[in-house]
């Protein structure tokens, strides 16, 4: 690892001009994404109601969403769950509160799936496989009600807000915990580049289009935990060279030091992006935002630990004597025989 650190000699901080054009242009996309398309929050957020059905055969998602379409649910969100005979639907809570509550919407939404195999509606209050076994239908009984869920209005709000604050607390925790460990200008860099990753990936969720939920939510908090992570290693480094490297000036130390620190990014963000991309392709749809979103918030916080946090604490003017062990009172003294 040490020879390869030595014949590693790239000039990042000296392309930081063009690193922080790729930021501004891609920040600007995400920030006019964001107040255009806006993001595409999931119930968990909106409220609403979700219904997973069951099929015994291969279903196209096509075929369900015209036939929920042609029954009065054309907001129906279809989707496949896990295989493509699990089908997950979701409704507006707006239909709940026109139907009456959850019960009603996935009796509705059954009785026309089902229409369309012409199998008879059987009491939702009890499960699917028991009545389609009290009926002699399990041969038969092709589509099943796995699971209902109901999320009211009131709980998205509370949860949007929570989301909002815990980002919040986390950026707020971090600037402190950097300011106590290193300096502050290295806090407002850890910062800046936090930022940077969570706008940028949010903003590629507004961007495409993708549902953001809760799940995801939970990816983008784990992306801060990641970037800084690496941002972390590469301010300890650029900290021992300080003290070392004392004849030279703080462009080259933080050169020098994302230099040595490059083999372990590139080894970790290399792991990381291959289990988030197995989870990304086969993992289903259900876990999908997730891993899209740790798969870009990867990306975006490797780039950002090496051309948008170390730029930033040379902007902000680090010296030597800044990273200079304070020396106690009478210390002096004591060095001497």
């Amino acid at each position: 690892m040490e020879l390869l650190n030595r014949n590693i000699k790239i000039d990042f901080l000296g392309k930081r001009k063009i690193a922080l054009a790729v930021s501004a242009v891609l920040i600007i996309v995400s920030l006019v994404a964001l107040m255009t398309r806006g993001l595409n929050f999931g119930i968990d957020f909106t409220g609403g109601t979700l219904v997973e059905v069951g099929y015994q055969n291969t279903v196209a998602v096509e075929d369900v969403r015209n036939t929920l379409a042609q029954n009065g649910f054309d907001d129906a969100v279809v989707q496949h769950f896990g295989t493509t005979k699990d089908i997950m639907v979701r409704l507006p809570a707006a239909y709940s509160d026109k139907v009456g509550n959850a019960a009603q919407v996935s009796s509705e939404i059954m009785k026309a799936l089902r229409g369309t195999h012409d199998e008879e509606l059987v009491d939702s209050s009890v499960s699917d496989t028991q009545q389609c076994a009290s009926k002699g239908l399990v041969s038969d009984c092709r589509v099943q009600m796995r699971r209902v869920e109901f999320v009211g209005p009131q709980v998205g709000d509370e949860l949007t807000n929570q989301g909002g604050l815990a980002m919040l607390y986390a950026l707020i925790g971090i600037l402190i915990y950097v300011t106590y460990r290193f300096e502050w200008r290295f806090a407002v860099g850890s910062v800046v580049a936090l930022v940077h990753d969570v706008l940028i990936t949010v903003g590629m969720f507004a961007l495409f289009h993708f549902e953001f939920s809760l799940p995801v939510l939970a990816a983008v908090l784990a992306v801060i935990g990641y970037s800084l992570n690496d941002t972390i290693v590469v301010y300890d480094r650029i900290r021992e060279n300080f003290r070392k490297m004392r004849k030279s000036e703080p462009l080259d130390i933080m050169n020098g030091s994302i230099n040595q620190t490059l083999p372990r990014t590139i080894l970790t963000s290399l792991t990381t992006m291959i289990v988030v991309s197995t989870l990304m392709i086969f993992g289903g749809e259900v876990i999908r935002g997730f891993a899209i979103a740790l798969f870009i918030g990867v990306i975006i916080g490797t780039y950002s630990s090496i051309y948008v946090a170390s730029p930033v604490v040379l902007v902000l003017g680090i010296t030597r004597e800044d990273m200079m062990p304070v020396k106690k009172e009478g210390e002096e003294l004591n060095e001497e025989p």
